[in-house]
């Protein structure tokens, strides 16, 4: 038998190096190096090159790598699409994010990305605040790029929220431990801090923690990386969002500087209404002033043909100039925030509370519409001028009530017959025309926490809704439209306020639940407001008004600003701009530039500013905007669990405010507080989750828990550095049939499953 052939035998080849080893000889070099360079440092030859070259791709899969025309470079470990996680706002008001996934120990410090937009395709509506995930095609920044960013990201979808870093209360153990309790409603866990990782905190102050990655089981550990004040003093809840939410709440000192340097504004290319009598009214406790209001009767043979009314908006624009560190610090904040203890101002004291406000007796420089209507509220005219004003009085809203319903004090009784009852007779003609208009008519109550001078809560109130607050919300609404108006037939550059129509998926699914309340949609096409309307006048008659505003208010779009996007669904108008706060939004002060670019203004338009730049600040207003408005309703929430600490036990009336499967969401009546009932503390039945009637219905008994019910509840727990109540039900539902449960349905359980464990093969 012939012997079988032998192969050659052949030099071992050299083992490949490591990740680790590869990028550390990259690093070593001056010069970009390739793969002869690689294979030549760790003696790498014949076949094991295919190693080599396999290994490289991997390691340029994962963006530990570039590879550009047979060259790799260290890429600081991102690939072109990769998962963000926003973790700041930069002083230009954009996102600032770091790679999801980053080993610091092979890689060093993660690098910094600014988030510049959204990538082709995707809507340039879409943001990310800090603390969202998303993903993002990335590109290098250029050498000379401000704060140190080495990348540029553009966003192609939001991904769930998973913060890099918490906020929470420090707590000192005995065995030198601590742990940080989440101020996140959402965290079921506390922090775990090692001996060292506590930056010297003390017992009870609020600190942000940055939180260890690798930890797949146990509580997660994390080390304290700033620390605030001390979380128990009442005025500190405030702080816990602020600092949460990233809000910039100290001017920086340029800023302050830019703001003393300014001097009040001259009389010189203004029309002088100085002797006119224009008001302002405005909450008691209101710290700015924007907005004036004045209006007479236009009279034809005795009787009343019509009105004219002017609404003078304060000249921000006048000060804060476009490019200027106040401008920019402006932009960055978006907004004021307000809380119940405390301002965080969009401009300085200086600005705000003095040269902008709309001062009793002062002199200030606004932007002024006058409008002319019929006397059925129809608009007939209206022009813009740039003036020079003087405030007649400073009233309040229930002060200019009280005046109209016969109750004039000192200040408002000489003011009554020449000031406030033509604007009443305006008011009342602009009804009439609302009405015609028909805008969406929801009842929200709007609830006020009252504090005493240690910032602690000591109760809540809703503030009578009156004709005062009415009468100046309809003429900033007239006011905006007029703005927008313009604009548009001048083809300017405008920041819409854009609204849009309910979607599809939200319709029909208010179908199905108005179906459970014996209501119907009657119309066919699309909802406008007066459909609503008309099924709001209907559950008026049923004592179940406030459920279905909330259910309709769930129906609508979110409002956004938008340079591309016009009409305001929920106003009823094809166009609609912010004109009259420029104090508090930037928004209105990007419209009154605008607007003194079209009216021939010069040296307080906008400016060189691209469509695209436009754009961009229309999206990162919005942002602004809603984190604002988290921050206040966290701070609401958090006040509201501490005030309740010492009501455990305590029973309460209150309404189901929402439906998911792991229980019910509880607003109480006399504060409006908003508490959660787990499904499994309804130990009369097994429940199981209904989505069309949006309920929990007893497994057994039918029982019946819906949106909007009554219920009477026992407060189990509060948390205030969290701003949760958990509360367990004490009434019974109402009777109803149960679920069958059908064919292949998911588990109607009382909370979300846990994952089934892997069995070790």
């Amino acid at each position: 038998m012939a012997k079988s052939a032998q192969r050659p035998r052949t030099a071992r080849p050299a083992a490949l190096p490591s990740e680790e080893q590869v990028l550390e000889f990259i690093q070593s070099q001056s010069s970009r190096v390739g793969k002869r360079e690689i294979a030549r440092a760790f003696g790498i030859r014949g076949a094991a090159r295919i190693d080599l070259k396999k290994l490289l791709k991997q390691m340029s899969d994962k963006g530990l790598i570039e590879r550009r025309r047979k060259r790799v470079s260290h890429a600081s470990g991102l690939p072109p699409v990769a998962v963000l996680e926003i973790t700041a706002i930069d002083t230009d008001g954009d996102p600032l994010a770091r790679p999801a996934s980053w080993d610091e120990e092979l890689s060093g410090p993660p690098p910094v990305v600014l988030v510049v937009g959204t990538a082709r395709g995707v809507p340039k509506s879409l943001t990310a605040g800090i603390g969202d995930r998303v993903l993002a095609r990335i590109s290098r920044a250029s050498p000379d790029a401000a704060d140190g960013h080495a990348y540029e990201a553009r966003i192609i979808r939001r991904l769930d929220s998973r913060p890099v870093r918490a906020f929470g209360i420090f707590h000192r153990l005995r065995d030198g431990t601590g742990r940080v309790e989440q101020v996140d409603k959402r965290a079921r866990n506390d922090i775990l801090i090692s001996p060292g990782d506590e930056a010297g905190a003390e017992d009870g102050e609020l600190v942000s923690v940055e939180l260890h990655r690798g930890r797949a089981l146990g509580l997660p550990h994390g080390r304290i990386v700033e620390r605030f004040a001390d979380a128990g003093e009442g005025k500190s809840l405030s702080l816990i969002a602020i600092h949460e939410h990233g809000i910039p709440f100290e001017f920086p000192a340029d800023v302050l500087a830019e703001a003393r340097a300014l001097s009040q504004v001259g009389l010189q290319g203004r029309t002088d209404l100085r002797d006119v009598a224009l008001i302002t009214i405005d909450p008691s406790d209101a710290r700015d002033h924007d907005d004036a209001v004045w209006a007479r009767e236009i009279a034809k043979d005795g009787e009343t043909a019509g009105w004219e009314i002017i609404v003078a908006i304060a000249d921000v624009g006048a000060y804060v100039k476009p490019g200027g560190a106040l401008d920019r610090e402006a932009r960055k904040r978006g907004n004021s925030v307000y809380f119940p203890d405390r301002v965080v101002p969009m401009l300085p004291e200086r600005l705000s509370s003095d040269l902008c406000s709309l001062v009793e007796g002062a002199e200030r420089p606004a932007l002024a519409v006058t409008m002319t209507f019929d006397k059925s509220g129809n608009r007939q005219d209206y022009r813009f001028d740039r003036v020079m004003m003087k405030s007649a009085a400073r009233l309040s809203y229930a002060q200019a009530q009280a005046a109209i319903d016969g109750k004039p004090d000192d200040i408002t009784g000489p003011l009554l017959e020449g000031v406030l009852e033509p604007l009443w007779g305006a008011f009342q003609a602009l009804g009439a025309a609302r009405e015609a208009r028909q805008p969406l008519d929801l009842d929200l109550p709007d609830r006020r926490i009252l504090l005493d001078d240690a910032g602690h809560m000591t109760g809540v109130y809703v503030p009578e809704r009156l004709d005062a607050h009415k009468l100046i919300e309809a003429f900033m609404i007239e006011a905006n439209v007029c703005a927008a108006e313009l604009l548009k037939a001048r083809r300017a550059p405008i920041i819409h306020r854009f609204h849009d129509l309910p979607s599809d998926e939200k319709i029909t699914a208010l179908a199905d639940f108005l179906k459970t309340l014996n209501l119907k949609i009657t119309h066919k096409g699309a909802m406008r407001p007066h459909h609503f309307n008309r099924l709001l006048a209907q559950a008026r008659e049923r004592d179940l008004e406030h459920l279905l505003s909330q259910v309709i208010l769930r129906t609508q779009a979110q409002a956004v600003y938008s340079a591309s996007l016009s009409g305001h669904f929920g106003l009823n108008l094809p166009a609609y701009v912010h004109f009259t706060s420029p104090i508090r939004r930037y928004s209105d002060l990007m419209i009154h530039r605008v607007l003194n670019d079209a009216l021939g203004f010069a040296g307080y338009g906008l400016g060189a500013m691209t469509p695209d730049a436009l754009e961009q600040t229309a999206v990162h207003i919005s942002a602004t905007e809603r984190r604002a408005a988290a921050a206040e309703r966290d701070t609401a929430d958090r006040m509201t669990a501490a005030f309740l600490l010492e009501h455990i036990s305590g029973v309460f009336q209150g309404r189901v405010s929402g439906v998911i499967r792991a229980g019910l969401f509880v607003t109480l009546d006399d504060t409006g507080a908003d508490g959660f009932v787990p499904a499994a503390t309804l130990e009369q039945d097994y429940f199981m989750y209904d989505e069309k009637r949006r309920a929990l219905v007893g497994r057994n008994s039918g029982e019946t828990f819906t949106l909007g019910d009554k219920v009477t509840v026992r407060l189990a727990e509060a948390r205030p550095a969290a701003g949760a109540l958990r509360f367990e039900i004490t009434s019974k539902g109402r009777k109803g049939k149960p679920v069958k449960r059908h064919p292949g349905a998911g588990r109607p359980d009382r909370g979300p499953r846990r994952p089934a464990r892997r069995r070790r093969r």
